[in-house]
């Protein structure tokens, strides 16, 4: 443990270090640097080489550049403007908004984004494991630094670039748009906003750091669906009249009748009751509409591409889902077994695909919580469709026992082993191989 210790100490140094260098360094500075390392390695004896005229001259840039750049720009007023939602895949554009109350212009000045340090703690460190850590060899696996690397880029939502200012009038302001890159889903936190200055000769920037809290939401790459039709009929549903709302087939007050031995309390109606002088209670039609599952599998070891791609794959289908018709309830297994609805009425889309930017793989139990999770609510639903992340016995006897209840189903294997295709065609199961996920859905 104490060298485990030892070496993450140095990755966060490392890290911080390469971190620090690239904000302050400019591409012409990060050139002086390359040049300046050159020459050190190669120019220790001063007899044979001339290459200690080339340190001395590099670092005499970067030390005045350094010193030219202690101080960065102050005075100036920043509001960030960011959307609710962000999706893997697509440009996220938003705006900052730039004052500058002082009394002199700023000119040649850029903006960067600080955001929240992607480094993992020592416990997520030592805990976590790389999807391709047990083929590493010995060296490898003891060093760790690829299980570090996959941390990080894992915790990296955004890529923003340095945003160049256009010039800033006295008692003005501007308002530029900001462009990023969502990599991952899950939430983008913003830390703050850095005003940054080049120094005269271009290799350093002076940094001036503001606090902006933000939070972003990156929901999951999302698929184009064709038209789907999943099998199934309306269903009757048990205490459904308040979640029904408008989608069922009639209000849910349909009259008021006399006090009957055995009706619930809560149904008396107070007012009537008052002016009859008799019990009465308000009648109810039962509730018949369409409810669709959307079952997601989460049972795998580490959050692999073949996982991210079932995420992007039930997020495709939660999108689609048409509110006014039907309700979709999504079902997933995380530290305890998880139901969300969307539909009108009941739940919003947004919701549930913000459920699916942060939901992450279940360690804490095994695949037989979804399978029971599944058919103890199978009466209530029209049909379902499941996305599996692995083909064994006991995904086998899930399909297995769906098919024996007699709910339809549209049953999805994210995985790139093409030999199972005989197995799965017999068991109803269509594959979608990563990496033509968009084709293949394509093709239902």
């Amino acid at each position: 443990m104490w060298l485990r210790r030892a070496l993450y100490r140095q990755f966060v140094l490392a890290s911080r270090t390469q971190d620090t260098l690239a904000r302050r360094l400019t591409p012409a500075g990060r050139l002086a640097a390359g040049v300046l390392v050159g020459a050190m390695v190669f120019g220790p004896n001063t007899r044979l080489t001339v290459s200690y005229q080339v340190f001395a001259f590099a670092m005499t840039l970067l030390v005045l550049a350094a010193v030219l750049t202690l101080r960065g720009p102050r005075g100036l007023e920043l509001r960030r403007r960011l959307p609710r939602f962000a999706s893997v895949g697509e440009p996220l554009t938003y705006r900052v908004l730039v004052r500058n109350p002082t009394a002199t212009a700023r000119a040649g000045l850029s903006l960067l984004e600080e955001l929240e340090d992607p480094r993992p703690d020592f416990a997520t460190f030592v805990a976590a494991r790389e999807p391709d850590e047990a083929r590493r060899n010995w060296f490898d696996r003891k060093v760790a630094y690829h299980r570090w690397a996959w941390l990080v880029d894992q915790r990296r939502r955004l890529d923003v670039a340095e945003h160049a200012l256009p010039t800033l009038p006295a008692g003005g302001g501007v308002e530029i748009r900001v462009t990023a890159t969502p990599r991952r889903r899950g939430r983008a936190r913003f830390r703050a906003l850095s005003v940054a200055r080049r120094d005269p000769l271009g290799l350093v920037r002076a940094l001036r750091w503001q606090a902006q809290p933000d939070t972003l939401v990156v929901l999951p790459r999302r698929y184009p669906l064709p038209p789907v039709d999943v099998p199934g009929t309306r269903r009757y549903q048990p205490g459904g009249i308040t979640l029904a709302s408008s989608v069922g087939e009639s209000e849910e007050f349909l009259s008021l009748r006399e006090y009957r031995p055995g009706d619930p309390l809560k149904r008396i109606h107070w007012r009537s009751w008052a002016r009859a002088r008799k019990p009465i209670v308000r009648e109810h039609q039962d509730e018949f509409f369409v409810r669709h599952g959307l079952v997601l599998d989460t049972f795998v070891a580490t959050p692999t591409a073949t996982f991210e791609d079932a995420v992007s794959v039930a997020a495709s289908f939660a999108a689609g889902v048409r509110a006014e018709d039907s309700l979709l309830d999504l079902m997933f297994v995380g530290a305890q077994a998880y139901v969300f609805t969307a539909g009108r009425g009941v739940g919003h889309v947004e919701r549930m695909l913000e459920v699916l930017a942060e939901v992450g793989p279940c360690h804490e139990r095994d695949f037989g919580a979804l399978h029971r999770l599944v058919v103890e609510r199978h009466t209530v639903l029209s049909g379902l469709v499941c996305v599996l992340v692995a083909w064994d016995d006991a995904r086998r006897a899930l399909v297995d026992h769906l098919r024996a209840l007699g709910v339809p189903c549209l049953m999805l294997l994210v995985s790139e082993d093409a030999r199972l295709d005989a197995e799965l065609a017999a068991a109803g199961v269509r594959r979608l191989a990563p990496g033509r996920i968009a084709e293949d859905l394509a093709r239902l």
